[in-house]
């Protein structure tokens, strides 16, 4: 939605289809927000659009504290988008900046750092700088209102370099300090709760645009389960999933529950929701990389409509799209080891754990161990395929992390000796998140795309075509 006459329309209409893909600020008041505000709505006179959150604090607006514009979904384009700035923002989301600088991200993108910072300026209003000061300050306000680590903690975990730097960005995007944020935590003073301490975890909304039919995301993940790593427990409609984390910074144990439920809809009615999760962190510095990567594997950031909207039009798809609205294409946490386990499969997947996995310093349940990183994998067992691919992981050659650049890796792949073409086809489709993925032999039409990972979802769910 580019025209700014149709973003005031979506924002007078409390539109949350379009929460994420662009924010509004009113002058007179100094806040900026997501378009389902359920606030007075301004006078179009008074009202400016931004792509970003990092763009609109940039030009010295607040968040709103009742729509929390810093907490919706991410947008839906940039989940998509194959090109540099799509990429730039995928990996600014995985904590590159906060970890490498802007001059690491600059590298991983293959382009000079001024480069990055005109194409992310020009497009998005905010450099890489601004993108990444936005989303500490989104995970500093998730810790200060959610656990009971001390604010100096917090300070360091959320990314920010000094205590002053924390709470001269807490002020200036939230206009209140740290203490009178974590004050205002939702239920706290009416309810008794408390926020969680670190050994419980960190409690978390995972956030998602339009309905989400969870069943058939958990019951992929169930079935694809690989014990030490994954377990799902429970009955359908109330599984839980969890997994184990390698994290830049230590381990993770996280733990996602299955939603059931239609979205809402209608004025003022948000058309989405969330899935509860809790994240254990040896690190809390590692906060925003686990969501993201949460994010990633359960799709969370998927425009639902625009797939349905085009999906639904065709006489094959459309039955199938009427009954699973919203229909997710789950990706990876670990896209590596995604690989890896798309090419050897459970079983095997499960043997390579066991014998060259890390163990958990503090196992929980049944959950052990860490997959083990390529490298591991590529010296232990160099041969065939699994060595090939695992030694062109490990060395650089194939990168699939959130930064890569699809066609090269398409490209990687199919250097690697021994992978098939259907191998490869999933392995787009999962580990590198790719929408429009048909493998050989399917019968998949040109009037699918850009969405074709998607339909061959919805003949999977529909028991058209058997499961990878």
């Amino acid at each position: 939605m580019k025209d700014e006459d149709s973003r005031y329309e979506a924002v007078r209409s409390r539109d949350a289809r379009f929460d994420g893909a662009f924010f509004f600020a009113v002058e007179t008041t100094g806040i900026y927000c997501r378009p389902s505000c359920p606030a007075v709505t301004p006078k179009r006179r008074n009202v400016r659009f931004f792509a970003t959150a990092a763009a609109a604090q940039g030009a010295g607006f607040r968040a709103c504290r009742r729509c929390r514009p810093d907490a919706v979904p991410g947008s839906a384009e940039w989940n998509v988008r194959a090109d540099v700035v799509g990429r730039a923002v995928r990996l600014i989301a995985d904590g590159v900046v906060d970890r490498e600088g802007v001059a690491g991200l600059a590298a991983r993108l293959g382009y000079s750092a001024r480069q990055v910072q005109r194409q992310l300026t020009g497009e998005l209003g905010a450099g890489p700088v601004a993108l990444a000061r936005a989303q500490r300050a989104h995970a500093a306000r998730v810790l200060l209102q959610t656990t009971g680590l001390p604010v100096t903690h917090i300070a360091f975990a959320a990314g920010f370099a000094s205590v002053r730097q924390f709470n001269d960005t807490v002020r200036a995007v939230y206009a209140a300090t740290p203490s009178e944020l974590r004050a205002a935590a939702p239920g706290r003073g009416r309810t008794g709760e408390r926020p969680a301490t670190p050994s419980a975890g960190i409690p978390l909304r995972l956030a998602h645009r339009g309905p989400y039919p969870s069943g058939p995301v958990f019951d992929l993940l169930e079935r694809e389960a690989v014990p030490g790593v994954e377990d799902v427990s429970g009955p359908p409609g109330a599984r839980t999933y969890r997994r184990t984390l390698r994290l830049p910074y230590g381990t993770g144990i996280a733990a996602v529950r299955e939603r059931t439920g239609a979205a809402r809809t209608g004025s003022g009615a948000h058309p989405g929701g969330w899935l509860d999760a809790r994240v254990h962190l040896t690190d809390p510095r590692d906060l925003t990389t686990a969501v993201q990567r949460l994010r990633r594997l359960f799709d969370l950031d998927a425009d639902p409509y625009a797939v349905d909207e085009r999906l639904g039009a065709d006489p094959r798809l459309a039955p199938l799209v009427a009954a699973r609205p919203g229909l997710r294409s789950p990706g990876a946490a670990d896209p590596e080891e995604l690989a890896v386990r798309v090419l050897v499969g459970r079983e095997e997947a499960a043997r390579l754990v066991q014998r060259y996995g890390k163990a958990l310093d503090a196992p929980c349940g049944g959950l052990t161990h860490l997959f083990p990183e390529a490298g591991v994998l590529a010296g232990a067992e160099p041969g065939g395929t699994l060595g090939a691919l695992t030694a062109a992981l490990a060395d650089g050659a194939l990168r699939l992390g959130p930064g890569a650049d699809r066609d090269e890796a398409r490209d990687a792949l199919d250097a690697v000796p021994g992978l098939d073409a259907r191998t490869i086809a999933g392995i787009r489709a999962r580990a590198l998140g790719d929408p429009d993925v048909a493998p050989p032999g399917a019968d998949v039409p040109d009037s699918w795309r850009p969405w074709r990972t998607y339909a061959l979802n919805h003949l999977r769910a529909a028991g058209e075509l058997e499961h990878r």
